[in-house]
């Protein structure tokens, strides 16, 4: 826990610093400064240096902070005094060993794409086939497969993406992945469900099952279709590569042909001739010994001159040459770029002049987003200097065009590799974020706007901006979403006061509040919900006098007194409001700015910020509180403390209650089987509180502890802790002892379910059937012969599966 007295002094280190990285390294940078760094100062290495624990220590707290995007942020913008509240891993590190062998597997292989929970979505959604290997740094298996993954990755270069995913780093991903043992490797691609891999280890046999996922086919060409093929391609804007096999000089593999036929997918067709057998169609294409040949699109088989002829066997070389003779981008200008842009999506890159490897494979975005309805053009500001000083580009960048002119753009800041490039088209299209200039930025107030304050080389910017786009999705129509490079536009940044990145503003109307919260769309939501639907009190002295000292006897109140400045309490901000949404309709809440209210503050003994009371209900004397002293301060904790200094809602039940109340009582019941050592079980206690407390007057809610009645949730069938059942009143004396299993811990999910389970029973509840009542008495003339009865009991079955007849008065 972290407090900040009213006179304070920081006396940070910096992290970047520590760790000799710039403060725009990417998190595998950062691993990399981290890994050297680990095998030079660790104490195992130093024996006979007292300070050497101490020093590592402080290197450790550093990477672990800077490889965490929300922990980097807070560290970016308040220093060491923002991430008080965080736990600091309790002085503990690996051995040297640990860091030496098993750390960071494949930071160092340039062929495998070390994913993270920031780009694992925008990797396999890209379109491109990926094959990822999910691994945890202390499993023996994980290592003896590497060296192969690694082989594996060079023969599939440029055919299938090899990824790597560190679950030690990375638990959440691994487990919303559904990863449960290691090393876990499974095929994605979008439109298709993950494919696990059960094969042996060897690198044979990975290439076999990865490249059954390559669709691409290599075609025999012969006398009887080489024409009709190749014309067809040419019309449609595609090329050839063909192998032709003769009995001299070496062809192409099989396997090389497959591979190529993969890494030109949409953009060259591949195939061969056996020329052994098609020897007169070879000698029309002047082929003497075995060859590969380049047949651009648009070029023509009669025109010999426009033939490429490629004497490597080497896959990458004859890509690299086939990819250097495509042709290039359609070249966008400023007397053709407003009209071509006016109604069609366009996804544009704007280049100074230069001619990069990377630029010959943005050749294979217009096959890879023509699904998608996107055209690919390009602009060179060297020779349209206008058009892209319009558009505040200054360097090399690509950008989507939204096909509602050309003012509605979003320029691309993640990594400049295909797959990212291609996922961040497919999201801007659908999205709706704005790059933001002096032009288009909203200050006029008249709507409201999120407005996202960032550095490009800034990577928890980057790792926003996806989020952005999903919020911007769910609000459409209500907020404006756009962005704004401070690198840029320092001056506009400048107005605003913006020191530290990223800084994101909501502009609504003539207020402007700046989002404190979680790097996801889910939190951004939360947030302006607050706004919309403020359940967080902003108290004054007088609004504080009304509310608190002169409360209802009825009524809690939880309040923080927070000053602005204060890191930790900028860090609560974000789990003060989720905790408010918790306990709504319980417990109200509250804070006071002390800045703005200073001396208030100091006549309610407030010494130290974030001060968290809690103004208890039914207290004789109004001015009575409890300080909240827990070390944590996330939503959960605040919540558990809350709830319980609340009467209880929930009874504990004795097996004679569960037998008398539950099973044979007249109202609907749901129960919380727990254990009392069970960790979960003690996580879920507060929860059921608030269930409790929500279906309070149409639900009664109980407890059984399953260590003390052991016998009782046997006969219930309670398998797991903590279990909830619902025991609904059916009209009959006895319900089933195992009940209706709610497979949730969340108190409004199971409030929902209950809700909607209670309206499929009304019919039955309330004695209000479609077609037909039946009633009679127990004991009547009826009953008393049997082969009436057996009849009504047949009728009662057909009628009640039917849902058109309620029984009433008496139980079968």
């Amino acid at each position: 826990m972290g407090l900040c007295l009213v006179a304070s002094v920081s006396s940070d280190e910096d992290y970047y610093k520590l760790l000799k990285v710039s403060r725009e390294a990417t998190t595998r940078e950062i691993r990399q400064a981290f890994k050297k760094l680990a095998l030079i100062m660790h104490p195992d290495k130093n024996p006979h240096d007292e300070t050497a624990h101490d020093k590592f220590l402080k290197v450790t707290r550093a990477y672990e902070v800077l490889k965490d995007d929300d922990l980097r942020k807070k560290y970016d913008k308040y220093g060491e005094k923002g991430l008080q509240d965080e736990q600091q891993g309790g002085g503990r590190y690996e051995s040297w060993n640990y860091y030496r062998n098993e750390f960071g597997i494949y930071d160092d292989d340039l062929e495998i794409v070390t994913l993270d929970r920031g780009d694992f979505d925008a990797a396999v959604n890209s379109g491109e086939l990926w094959f990822v290997n999910f691994y945890f740094p202390r499993c023996h298996h994980c290592h003896e497969l590497a060296p192969t993954w690694r082989e594996f990755a060079k023969e599939m270069d440029g055919v299938i993406r090899i990824g790597a995913v560190n679950c030690g780093d990375n638990n959440r991903l691994c487990r919303s992945k559904g990863i449960n043992s290691y090393p876990s490797l499974y095929i994605y691609k979008a439109g298709m469900n993950p494919e696990k891999y059960f094969g042996d280890r060897a690198k044979e046999s990975l290439t076999k099952f990865g490249m059954q996922f390559v669709k691409s086919r290599v075609t025999e060409l012969w006398q009887g279709n080489v024409f009709t093929e190749i014309e067809a391609a040419f019309s449609s804007g595609v090329g050839w590569l063909i192998t032709f096999c003769a009995d001299s000089g070496d062809c192409l593999e099989s396997q090389t042909r497959q591979k190529l036929a993969g890494m030109l997918e949409g953009l060259v067709n591949v195939g061969w001739m056996d020329c052994s057998t098609q020897a007169e169609l070879c000698d029309s294409f002047e082929v003497t010994t075995s060859t590969t040949a380049f047949f651009p699109p648009g070029s023509s088989l009669k025109n010999k001159g426009s033939v490429l002829f490629l004497q490597s066997l080497d896959t990458r070389e004859i890509y690299g040459e086939v990819m250097q003779h495509l042709p290039d981008l359609e070249a966008l200008t400023k007397e053709t770029f407003q009209s071509k842009l006016a109604h069609h999506r366009w996804l544009v890159s704007f280049s100074f002049g230069q001619k990069t490897m990377a630029s010959h494979e943005y050749k294979k975005l217009k096959a890879l987003l023509k699904a998608a309805h996107i055209q690919v053009g390009k602009v060179d500001c060297l020779t349209d200097s206008e058009l892209c000083v319009s558009f505040y580009i200054q360097k090399p960048c690509i950008a989507v065009f939204k096909g509602l002119g050309i003012h509605d753009f979003e320029i691309h800041h993640g990594k400049d590799v295909l797959y990212n490039i291609i996922a961040f088209a497919k999201e801007s299209v659908s999205a709706h974020v704005t790059t933001l200039r002096p032009e288009n930025f909203p200050s006029d107030g008249k709507e409201p706007w999120l407005v996202d304050f960032f550095a490009p080389w800034c990577p928890p910017c980057r790792a926003l901006l996806p989020e952005l786009r999903k919020a911007s999705i769910q609000l459409f129509g209500q907020m404006k979403f756009g962005t704004l490079d401070c690198t840029v536009h320092e001056r506009l940044c400048s107005m605003y006061n913006i020191h530290a990145y990223p800084t994101t503003v909501i502009f609504n109307k003539s207020s402007i509040h700046e989002y404190e919260g979680h790097h996801s769309a889910d939190g951004i939501l939360e947030f302006i919900q607050d706004l919309v639907d403020p359940t967080v009190v902003t108290m004054d002295p007088d609004s504080f006098a009304e509310l608190v000292k002169r409360r209802k006897h009825s009524e809690t109140w939880m309040v923080d007194f927070y000053a602005p400045w204060c890191g930790p309490c900028q860090a609560l901000l974000p789990e003060w409001r989720r905790m408010a949404r918790a306990v709504n309709g319980m417990i109200k809440v509250g804070t006071v700015d002390c800045q703005k209210h200073h001396s208030f503050c100091q006549g309610e003994s407030v010494r130290a910020y974030p001060e968290i009371r809690l103004y208890p209900q039914n207290a004789n004397r109004r001015d009575i509180y409890q300080s909240y002293n827990g070390w944590h301060r996330d939503a959960h904790s605040l919540k558990v403390w809350a709830v319980g200094t609340l009467p209880r809602a929930s009874v504990d039940l004795t097996p004679d209650d569960f037998r008398n109340k539950v099973i044979g009582g007249k109202d609907h019941w749901v129960v919380d089987f727990y254990a009392p050592w069970c960790g979960p079980c003690q996580h879920f206690a507060p929860e059921f509180e608030v269930l409790a407390r929500m279906v309070k007057g149409s639900v009664r809610a109980g407890k059984v502890d399953c260590q003390a009645h052991y016998q009782t949730c046997q006969s219930a069938g309670i398998t797991a802790y903590p279990s909830v059942r619902f025991y609904p009143h059916l009209g009959t004396k006895k319900r089933d002892q195992g009940g209706e299993h709610v497979n949730s811990r969340d108190a409004n999910n199971i409030a929902d379910v209950l809700h909607q389970r209670l309206q499929q029973l009304s019919p039955w509840l309330q004695g209000k059937a479609d077609n037909f009542k039946v009633s009679f008495l127990r004991n009547s003339a009826t009953l008393q012969s049997p082969f009436c009865f057996l009849i009504l009991v047949a009728i009662s079955y057909l009628l009640q599966s039917s849902g058109n007849i309620l029984f009433s008065g008496t139980d079968f």
